[in-house]
């Protein structure tokens, strides 16, 4: 079996990591690059940044941040937010980053996906998918861009199908119900999700306690494991996890 992932989640504004609940409500949770030389030194497996406030004339600064964790930390991190051509990508790959994680711009043209695949390979396209319960759709969630705010009419499974097979490597599912509640990953999403394609299914959204990875690795089948404030505030230590998951028999990378 593949080691699963623990992977801390910034979300960066200004320089800054910050975090909400359900996408709002931000406060500060400490300066960018700290936290990943942080993470990297306590075992974390890979690091995930979201510039949620990713516009054309902040792709230099967001450069300059992706040199600056690229030179401190020995662990693979993804970088998203705003990012809408090959160009985009290929600055932030220059700059250091190991993937790259795109949501809005590949609803708005999937072909993003294959130009970006063939470009920079498979291994580095991340497709994040927000996600609601909703029942008017068959799988009982539909997508969400613009950082949640934007509803797409989409459904999430037929999404996720949709983005495999155009190229992504990587599913990156967070269930905006559960995000930054703290009561457990979405198990019957992910689920689902991770059942029906065969690239990996990073996990997000309501992770508060040790138990809730085990959970989603085991009934929600996901291959990774994505959170934030936990983290970020020292709810739980990643050696601690580790260590936890470990004796519950998951296959993980030893710190």
């Amino acid at each position: 079996m593949l080691a699963k992932r623990i992977i801390p989640c910034l979300d960066v504004k200004d320089g800054r990591t910050v975090k909400g609940v359900n996408f709002v409500d931000l406060i500060d949770a400490g300066d960018a690059s700290e936290l990943a030389k942080l993470y990297s030194d306590l075992g974390a497996d890979e690091l995930v940044f979201l510039d949620i406030t990713a516009t054309v004339e902040k792709r230099a600064t967001l450069a300059k941040l992706v040199k600056k964790v690229a030179s401190t930390i020995n662990i693979p991190f993804t970088v998203g937010g705003g990012i809408n051509t090959v160009e985009d990508v290929d600055v932030l790959l220059s700059s250091g980053a190991d993937k790259i994680s795109i949501n809005s711009s590949a609803f708005k043209d999937p072909t993003l996906i294959t130009r970006l695949s063939k470009n920079f390979g498979t291994q580095c396209v991340v497709c994040a998918l927000d996600v609601k319960k909703d029942d008017n759709f068959k799988s009982g969630f539909q997508c969400y861009i613009h950082g949640g705010r934007v509803a797409t009419n989409r459904d999430a499974l037929e999404v996720a199908k949709e983005f495999y097979n155009k190229g992504a490597g990587e599913i990156l599912l967070t269930s905006m119900d559960k995000d930054g509640t703290k009561n457990g990953f979405a198990l019957d999403l992910n689920s689902m999700i991770s059942q029906s394609i065969t690239i990996p299914v990073i996990a997000s959204g309501g992770a508060g306690k040790v138990e809730h990875f085990y959970d989603v690795f085991t009934k929600g089948k996901a291959d990774a494991a994505l959170a934030a404030s936990i983290f970020h505030f020292g709810e739980i230590s990643i050696p601690e996890l580790k260590l936890y998951l470990k004796n519950k028999g998951i296959s993980i990378r030893e710190l």
